[in-house]
């Protein structure tokens, strides 16, 4: 005969920790509101699926390594004119463009919100279940070099892989030497048609071939990059000047 005071090892043991700390609660509450033995299991379930969820997400945010606080919650719209807030939000909350391996580029000058836009939209996708990792452009090329280095290139592309959306900010502070711009050229390659990708930059794509001394690696780059992408230009002041702005008005003020 079935005992319940084998109930702790065994939730223990299959792993289901939520159940083990609720069942006697929630049996109690099935019992008054007179629930089927089916519908105080599927009540018990949805807690531990409720509890699984939550700490993937945890997990999620934890791996994607997004800026804090930079959601579309924060963002001033108001200032930015040149962007429409619907289409941004649209981005943060229908995925089929990441599904699809779809670009987004988000051009303008520093201080405009440019990388708080990409990290919105990283934030909103990854409530969705999409896997998301931000990184400086330059910081990743490094880590890429270092992996070539060690013959590891090919298990670092396929590493980033695992990634459904690679947020690479600030690429116009990537350096032009053959070593970095080689493996930021075979970044995009390997991700062209596979894997998504939002990227900030300062310069336009006329520009890029400051980034890469190859003219032709330049155009093919960015032919990748464009192939499926949507074209942000992002113009407004800028948000730093304007806050050290405000922080030398206040010690005038002596505030």
């Amino acid at each position: 005969m079935p005992c319940t005071k084998t109930l702790p090892y065994l939730l223990k043991d299959l792993r289901l920790p939520a159940i083990a700390n609720q069942w006697q609660d929630r049996a109690e509450m099935a019992e008054k509101a007179h629930w089927s033995y089916g519908e105080f299991l599927a009540d018990v379930m949805a807690i531990e699926h409720s509890l699984r969820s939550q700490k993937r997400l945890e997990r999620a945010y934890k791996n994607a390594k997004l800026p804090i606080g930079k959601t579309l919650a924060s963002f001033n719209f108001d200032e930015i004119t040149s962007i429409n807030a619907a289409n941004i939000s649209r981005m943060a909350q229908d995925k089929q463009w990441v599904d699809d391996a779809q670009n987004l580029v988000l051009f303008g000058p520093s201080g405009v919100g440019k990388t708080h836009l990409a990290a919105a939209i990283g934030y909103g996708l990854l409530e969705l279940g999409v896997k998301v990792l931000f990184s400086s452009t330059t910081l990743l090329v490094q880590t890429l070099q270092q992996a070539k280095a060690e013959f590891k290139l090919k298990q670092a592309l396929d590493r980033l892989s695992k990634y459904q959306l690679l947020i690479l900010d600030d690429m116009g502070y990537v350096k032009k030497s053959e070593q970095e711009t080689s493996v930021l050229f075979e970044l995009i390659a390997h991700r062209y048609e596979s894997g998504s990708m939002i990227i900030t930059a300062n310069q336009a794509f006329g520009d890029w071939d400051s980034l890469f001394p190859d003219k032709i690696m330049a155009v093919a780059a960015v032919d990748r990059i464009v192939h499926h992408a949507t074209i942000i230009n992002v113009n407004g002041p800028s948000w730093r000047t304007k806050q050290a702005k405000e922080r030398n008005q206040a010690v005038l003020n002596g505030e």
